[in-house]
């Protein structure tokens, strides 16, 4: 899985630089509403950008449906589009997800490019190569492991984002930093988030992009250790799925934070996850992430939701636990009353 990864200097250039080293008969560009409007442009003097097919859907994870990866392949088809053809997706974690699938599946496989334009799209959905879009009210229930060529990192896009949009992109980072090592977790748990400075976040999103690389490249297809990126999400997943259920949707981020608070205690009571550790980390998740609201009653159906995911063997939930920060146990399992008790410690834990 050959996937470079370009820390911008000069955003525009790099852009222009990096089409240009792809051969292509035409180009397309991939954005949301609000990509269109306020990232496209940082990156219109990218030469070629100005004439591109321009496809914009609308913005929202609850819009990478089928019927949005039609409209893009119905696009790219009326524009021309042939399997020499190149994509660039502009954008958060939809866009490069459904971006990713349309091009895996468009002609069996045309090059892209994902400029992720969010901390969370940066650090999470555009390195890594899953692709993918919701489906039957499930989370990237359909998708192909694709890589894009390149993904180009610029802090210039971060700038612009509001604070729960850093801190959806952050607490993938802090993830990272729990299955690689203390001192990556110390650095984040005492960078500033109130007062960002956005070069040294820039350092710090590039190192915990290289974490991640790092990982799939050992293991593209997620069939052994890639799966310690999945620390949190077992939990977090079923709590995104939860909430787009009931009409209130969260951002991706914030469920993975609450969901480390799930599978850090389950790390705790199965493998020994001290104690101290888990407590610092649910510390700083409190002070920023607030609390996503579940009541006892709804602890079957968000372990039925858990029963679905796609990274469980034969009817048991896996969980990737640590023992230690940057000690990861992959495939483990809990059952259900066990479940139930680290719902009841997430609750205790944000208040509820």
């Amino acid at each position: 899985m050959n996937q470079q990864v370009i820390k911008c200097s000069k955003l525009a250039t790099d852009v222009e630089k990096t089409i240009h080293s792809i051969r292509h008969d035409k180009l397309f560009v991939l954005m949301d509403e609000h990509t269109h409007l306020h990232c496209l442009p940082l990156i219109k003097e990218a030469k070629g950008i100005q004439e591109a097919v321009k496809i914009i859907v609308p913005s929202g994870d609850t819009n990478k449906t089928l019927e949005h990866l039609n409209d893009v392949w119905k696009q790219l088809t009326e524009n021309g589009a042939t399997r020499h053809s190149l994509l660039v997706n502009l954008g958060g974690g939809m866009v490069t997800d459904l971006g990713g699938f349309a091009a895996a599946t468009f002609k069996r496989g045309i090059a892209y490019i994902n400029i992720p334009t969010t901390l969370l799209g940066a650090v999470d959905a555009a390195v890594g190569g899953k692709t993918g879009i919701n489906f039957e009210g499930y989370k990237n229930e359909i998708g192909a492991f694709y890589p894009a060529n390149f993904v180009l990192i610029s802090s210039d896009f971060f700038q612009s984002l509001d604070h729960s949009a850093i801190l959806s992109g952050y607490a993938e980072m802090v993830k990272h930093a729990l299955i690689h090592s203390a001192s990556d977790w110390e650095k984040l748990l005492a960078f500033p988030l109130e007062t960002i400075d956005y070069s040294l976040l820039n350092e710090l999103v590039f190192r915990s992009v290289g974490i991640k690389r790092a990982i799939v490249e050992k293991d593209p297809y997620e069939k052994n250790i890639r799966k310690a990126l999945n620390l949190g999400h077992t939990t977090a997943h079923a709590f995104e799925s939860f909430a787009i259920n009931r009409g209130t949707p969260v951002a991706h981020g914030y469920a993975v934070a609450w969901g480390l608070i799930v599978e850090l205690w389950l790390s705790h009571r199965v493998c020994g996850f001290p104690k101290e550790k888990l407590q610092k980390t649910i510390r700083f998740i409190q002070q920023h992430y607030g609390a996503f609201d579940i009541t006892c009653d709804d602890y079957e159906t968000l372990f039925q939701i858990a029963m679905h995911d796609k990274k469980n063997v034969g009817g048991t939930i896996n969980f990737t636990l640590l023992s230690e920060i940057g000690n990861v146990q992959i495939d483990q399992t809990a059952d259900k009353n066990l479940i139930f008790d680290a719902f009841d410690f997430y609750r205790d834990s944000v208040g509820l």
